[in-house]
């Protein structure tokens, strides 16, 4: 009942735009995770979550850099990924993306969907496997099918390294495609 006066008092006193995000701030940061968020499965991201500056070498040589955000939302049940690149490749947009990722206790797996200002939308499933978490897609294009993956390895408590692979095989073999080193921000 406290709340709800305040609620009122303050949609009179300031506008509801600013008392909405406070009491929505207010009300996620004293939320309890949900029980099936909060397994050790679900935790298994967390190495990722922060802030990181990103290096790679761009297809054409030259060195790229960017900034990747990881942090949980929606009661800790979410991974968002707000991904920026800085020194795009020439010719190129800066590739500007997000992802939300999320443990899936029914299908025990990990669940993770990219989109980018490329209009590329991507679906991703996986988990850890041999010390590295690997999340995959089948992918087909003009008539070609292949699989695509991610694969977090090397990690650290200030560093690790993201592979972007493809396959032609049916996954007998992969070729990466992109690597990336993460740094943490300081």
């Amino acid at each position: 009942m406290k709340e709800i006066a305040l609620l009122r008092i303050a949609l009179v006193g300031v506008g509801a735009p600013a008392t909405c995000a406070v009491l929505i701030a207010h009300a996620a940061a004293t939320a309890p995770v949900p029980a099936a968020c909060a397994t050790p499965e679900a935790m298994q991201f967390d190495f990722w979550l922060g802030t990181w500056d990103l290096r790679w070498k761009n297809a054409d040589g030259t060195g790229g850099n960017g900034r990747n955000r990881i942090e949980r939302a929606l009661d800790g049940c979410v991974i968002v990924e707000n991904f920026e690149s800085f020194q795009p490749e020439a010719g190129a947009p800066a590739l500007r993306g997000l992802s939300v990722s999320t443990w899936d206790p029914r299908a025990a797996q990990w669940k993770q969907t990219w989109v980018d200002n490329t209009g590329a939308y991507l679906d991703f499933v996986g988990g850890w496997r041999d010390g590295r978490m690997v999340l995959a897609r089948n992918e087909e294009h003009n008539g070609k099918r292949s699989m695509q993956r991610m694969v977090f390895r090397d990690i650290g408590a200030d560093t690790l390294v993201w592979d972007w692979q493809s396959s032609t095989d049916s996954g007998a073999t992969f070729t990466t495609q992109w690597q990336i080193e993460y740094r943490r921000a300081k």
